[in-house]
């Protein structure tokens, strides 16, 4: 009996062929397995019984990297010679073929790390099918080492032998090396062995840039209070925590509170920075994370991490090598420009990388973890769409936190977290990983969808594209459609979606928004009362301005106003008279802001979302009182007086009450505000499902009380969990958009529920 099976999924890069060549061979079966561009073919000669429990065991015993999507068989006659074999592979026709992301060293390879009977004995580029770079260093699919970075590398004699050799766990492992034949490390900057130079360079109090998987990390002891605030200076980033990383769980739980659900992100073979609550006497220095209860913490992720920290003996920062508001560098000669005047020394080596990659960042929530930042180790594993995409989609994302997604069929591939496309570098890298990952997974974009905003690159870009259809999809519709899409669900829901600010049907600014949506479709059935923003995009460097505009004059005796003198004056009457120079806005994240300006936290912020984050860190998590905010209708919209929240606040600051306490008790108005008018809308609509999504619900606090409220009320909640919540999300949640569009044309999903097309 002969049959061909065709496996495809996360199925290249993974060690499949090399189980598929165990798994024949203990069955007695003849025949062959290879790669093409749809994935993993396997042609087999044999008895009915063998060949049955070999699809059986096929998918129960897979590789743990592997992720099987689908098996088909056909009936076919093999010629085979009584032997199975591992045949080249065939790079011919349409890709379909998944990629792995960049996994963390195995225990197998960490074992010969350090053992010195090895020949791989501190070698910090041991890898093999179970570990190792995958996407970072691809050039082109089919997963083989001529289509790779490590093409330039012959193998030797000793790696040839294992590479051929069907018991060893490096048979056919694409990036397998050693010192004889692989990469080497180097050290600029600093004299004598690199890797001794380097961990002098630390122990002295240095900088060292650290070329890791995706690109060049920025290191300094992590308790040398000297040493990290010089790091800040040179590299421009005032007071946003830089990631610190631990050789293992237990120096993890030294700084940190780490649980369960904590230790397994930390362990997870993605190796994500984890944010966790700090320890008081956590032995970290100020300046690692100012003013922050959290850490962002890592554990090693590859030979040469965990080579240095043994050395140190100590935690290390590790932060991103570039200045702020710049991509990565991973180019050699790039990063030795950009980061020369940062640096002291260079701990590099010559195995290029290909696509620069960022670290995930996560953080646990009930359990689980909730992406942050999806970037190196998550990336480019797939989304699932609820349905099929008729035609190949790109989703341009947004202006900050950027990220692309390319869709076929029924898989979406988001992009590693690109940053903020104001910076002509990050502009570039967002068009040259379009353009990668469109060859990587064949995907010739007919629909591209895009921001409403006219402004945003992502839709500039997207409108100068030729030949496709361009769908636009309103900023706080992708918020909810991705929200769909990381659930695996289409709706229709109510979409409640706060965050800093996006692009309305109206031509303002919204931001605190809730929909009745589905994924083709939604209705602006209530949102914050818009206030002006005093000076634009100045209000949201200088978050005091939204207090003056929330006060509107009524403002005696405040110290947020005695602090800005005839600034405040000016601003309060800007903010009156409106217009271009005060734009009108609904946003939830401006609101925070006001707050927190006004409670002393912060008048001018240094990065995106800051206020609102030291207003969390401040506030009394035992304190369950709220303040209450009034809730009208206009033309059967729900409007939400926010104001009334900050005048609760005012009173309580001048009756004395302390900031932790004010800062609770806005936090959970905010969460009674969303559950009430969830509440009016499953009145009128029937609908008992919420999903939460937008910057604002990286706010633990907001979203733990928000989820038990709504629970309470008897709702079914969606949250984020494997896409950001905040702008990272919208390319994931355009293509979702387009995807259902493509499907259904103008009949909304939730047509039923009176959902219009019209809204779009």
């Amino acid at each position: 009996m002969g049959v061909r099976v065709r496996v495809e999924g996360v199925v290249q890069g993974v060690g499949f062929r090399p189980f598929v060549h165990g798994l024949a061979t203990r069955l007695g079966l003849a025949g062959r397995v290879g790669n093409d561009a749809h994935g993993v073919f396997v042609e087999l000669e044999g008895g009915r019984g063998q060949i049955a429990e070999f699809l059986v065991r096929l998918e129960r015993d897979a590789p743990p990297l592997a992720a099987i999507e689908r098996v088909t068989v056909a009936s076919r006659t093999v010629r085979a010679d009584g032997r199975f074999e591992i045949v080249a592979s065939d790079p011919s026709g349409a890709s379909r073929t998944l990629v792995s992301p960049d996994i963390a060293t195995c225990a197998d390879c960490l074992a010969e790390l350090a053992d010195p009977a090895d020949r791989r004995y501190r070698y910090p580029f041991v890898n093999c099918v179970n570990c190792g770079p995958r996407l970072t260093i691809v050039r082109a699919m089919p997963y083989d080492r001529p289509l790779t970075t490590m093409a330039g590398f012959a193998m030797c004699e000793g790696c040839l032998a294992e590479y051929h050799d069907p018991a060893d766990r490096r048979f056919h492992a694409q990036p397998i090396c050693c010192p004889a034949c692989g990469p080497t490390l180097g050290l600029v900057g600093a004299a004598g062995d690199p890797l001794a130079g380097a961990v002098e360079v630390l122990r002295q109090g240095g900088v060292l840039a650290v070329k890791g998987l995706g690109g060049y990390h920025l290191s300094v002891p992590a308790g040398d209070e000297g040493a990290a605030a010089e790091l800040r200076r040179r590299k421009q980033r005032e007071d946003k925590p830089f990631a610190v990383m631990v050789a293992d769980l237990a120096a993890a739980r030294r700084l940190c509170e780490v649980d369960e659900a904590g230790a397994a992100l930390l362990t997870d073979r993605a190796r994500p920075v984890v944010l966790l609550p700090r320890l008081p006497d956590a032995a970290v220095a100020g300046a690692v994370a100012p003013g922050s209860r959290q850490l962002g913490l890592m554990l090693p992720y590859t030979p040469l991490h965990h080579l240095l920290l043994a050395d140190v003996g100590a935690p290390i920062v590790l932060t991103s090598g570039n200045r702020s508001d710049e991509p990565i560098a991973y180019d050699d000669r790039d990063a030795l420009e950009r980061l020369g005047g940062i640096a002291d020394a260079f701990l590099t080596h010559d195995r290029p990388i290909h696509l620069r990659a960022d670290d995930s960042v996560v953080r646990p929530f009930r359990g689980k973890g909730m992406a942050v930042r999806r970037s190196r180790g998550h990336a480019p594993r797939p989304f699932t769409l609820a349905g099929e995409a008729p035609r190949p989609i790109l989703g341009c994302g947004a202006e900050l936190k950027n990220t692309f997604c390319l869709a076929k069929g029924r898989h979406a591939f988001v992009s590693p977290h690109i940053g903020d496309l104001e910076d002509y570098e990050t502009f570039r890298s967002y068009v040259e990983g379009i353009e990668h990952f469109a060859a990587l997974f064949d995907v010739r974009p007919e629909v591209v969808a895009h921001d409403l905003h006219p402004e945003y690159l992502s839709t500039k870009h997207a409108l100068g594209l030729p030949d496709v259809e361009l769908v636009a999809v309103q900023h706080h519709h992708a918020h909810i459609a991705a929200c769909l899409a990381d659930n695996g669900e289409h709706g229709p829901v109510i979409g409640v979606a706060f965050d800093g600010l996006g692009y309305g049907l109206d031509g303002t600014l919204w931001g605190g928004e809730f929909l009745l949506a589905d994924l083709v479709t939604f209705e602006r059935a209530g949102h914050l009362a818009p206030v002006p923003m005093p000076g634009g995009s100045a209000a949201i460097r200088q978050p005091w301005r939204m207090a003056a505009a929330y006060l509107d004059g009524d403002d005696e005796g405040l110290a947020v106003a005695r602090r800005n003198g005839q600034r405040w004056r000016q601003v309060s009457a800007l903010a009156r008279r409106g217009g271009q120079a005060a734009p009108l806005t609904s946003s939830a994240g401006r609101l925070f802001d006001a707050v927190a300006a006004l409670l002393g936290v912060r008048d001018a912020i240094t990065y995106e979302g800051q206020a609102a984050i030291e207003l969390e860190q401040l506030a009394d998590p035992g304190e369950r009182g709220g303040y209450p905010a009034a809730v009208s209708r206009d033309g059967g919209v729900l409007v939400v007086a926010g104001s009334d929240l900050v005048r609760a606040a005012v009173a309580d600051l001048a009756a004395g009450v302390g900031v932790p306490v004010i800062s609770a008790r806005f936090h959970n108005g905010v969460g009674d505000l969303i559950v009430r008018c969830c509440r009016m809308l499953r009145d009128g609509t029937g609908l008992t499902t919420v999903a939460l999504s937008g910057g604002v619900f990286q706010n633990l606090l907001l979203l733990r009380r928000t989820v038990d409220r709504l629970g309470g009320a008897g709702f079914r909640v969606l949250t984020h969990s494997g896409v950001p919540a905040n702008d990272g999300g919208i390319s994931l949640g355009q293509v979702a958009v387009a995807a259902a569009r493509d499907r259904f044309g103008d009949q909304s999903i939730g047509h039923s529920m009176g959902l219009s097309g019209t809204s779009r």
